[in-house]
């Protein structure tokens, strides 16, 4: 028997947002990488997040290692992203006394 190599597609899809998701799934390419730069082995993220395939978890760390500085320029630009809406939500709403300004209002609905 001949085994015939077929390469299968890398389990990346764009959301309407261009936020990168692995497979069929609401987990991010950014959250994937980001388990595995600390150390976490395909089958941890695979605990981690069940709703992962195996397979796409092994593939999508195969495509970060043969297009890391790609990868790395996305998960950069992500990064810078969610800082700029972060400080824009702090602007907005100062996080400082927060727990304070929740406790007392609801001690005030009590």
């Amino acid at each position: 028997m001949v085994m015939s190599i077929v390469a299968d597609p890398v389990p990346l899809i764009a959301d309407a947002n261009n936020v990168i998701r692995v497979g069929k799934t609401r987990v991010t390419l950014d959250t994937l990488i980001i388990a595995f730069l600390e150390g976490a082995t395909a089958e941890e993220i695979v605990e981690q997040y069940p709703s992962l395939l195996l397979s796409d978890v092994y593939s999508v760390i195969g495509y970060y290692l043969r297009h890391k500085i790609e990868v790395d320029t996305y998960l950069s630009e992500r990064q810078a992203k969610a800082d700029e809406v972060r400080q824009e939500a702090e602007k907005r709403f100062n996080p400082i006394g927060i727990r304070e300004r929740l406790l007392a209002r609801r001690n005030q609905q009590q």
